[in-house]
Formats: structure tokens, C-alpha cells, sequence
């Protein structure tokens, strides 16, 4: 039997963009990226503290050192500059596997730095 786990977790960043008319995704600075184990095109879940939205899209590198979360195209209406989020993603293993995994958490800073 195969279920579904947390993978990565970045817990509790600040929204610093929301671009409506950008290809639909999230920009992650890079460094975040690569604390949570993230990969660019990722599937993601974004969970909004702020007001109760959760919404699934695809990762997109950003710039190194940036602090940047941007929520793009339709998810960017589900977002407001400030606000904050929890983004996760899960694997699917084995649940004899997943019993001993061990997910990728992190919490960053204020300014989204680590």
C-alpha cells in the first residue's frame, strides 16, 4: 500500500508579491527552496493563515536571498501582500517506508529569510 505524507514544509512565510497576470505558480526564493527540499515545478499546497484559503499550484525558482513569495495568475486572488502562509508538499511511498521518513521542516524568519 502506497499513502500520501508530508515531503516539505515551509511554515509561516510573509506573501511579498502577488502578480495577476503572470503564469499561474509560486515564487519561492531559492534559498527557501532548497532548506524545504523543494524543486522548481513541485506541486505545492499554500495555506493562508490570513484568511482560511488553500489553493495547489507549482513552484518557481526566485532570485537567491530575496525573501520573495509571489503568488501568480489565479492565485494571486487568493492572496493579499502580507499575508501570511504555510507552503507543503507530501510524497507517496510505501507505508512501511513512510513509517521511518523523516519530512523537511522549516521556519523561517520574519523576512523570510532563514
Amino acid at each position: 500500500m502506497r499513502i500520501e505524507v508530508l515531503k516539505s514544509k515551509i511554515h509561516r512565510v510573509k506573501v511579498t508579491e502577488a502578480n495577476l497576470h503572470y503564469i499561474g505558480s509560486i515564487t519561492i526564493d531559492e534559498n527557501l527552496m532548497d532548506a524545504a527540499n523543494l524543486i522548481e515545478n513541485e506541486k505545492v499546497q499554500v495555506l493562508n493563515i490570513d484568511n482560511g484559503e488553500r489553493l495547489e499550484t507549482y513552484v518557481i525558482r526566485g532570485t537567491r536571498g530575496s525573501g520573495m513569495i509571489c503568488l501568480n495568475g489565479p492565485a494571486a486572488r487568493k492572496v493579499s501582500v502580507g499575508d501570511t502562509v504555510i507552503v507543503i508538499s507530501y510524497a507517496s511511498m510505501d507505508f512501511e517506508e513512510a513509517k521511518q521518513y523523516k519530512p523537511t521542516v522549516i521556519f523561517p524568519k520574519e523576512d523570510n529569510t532563514l
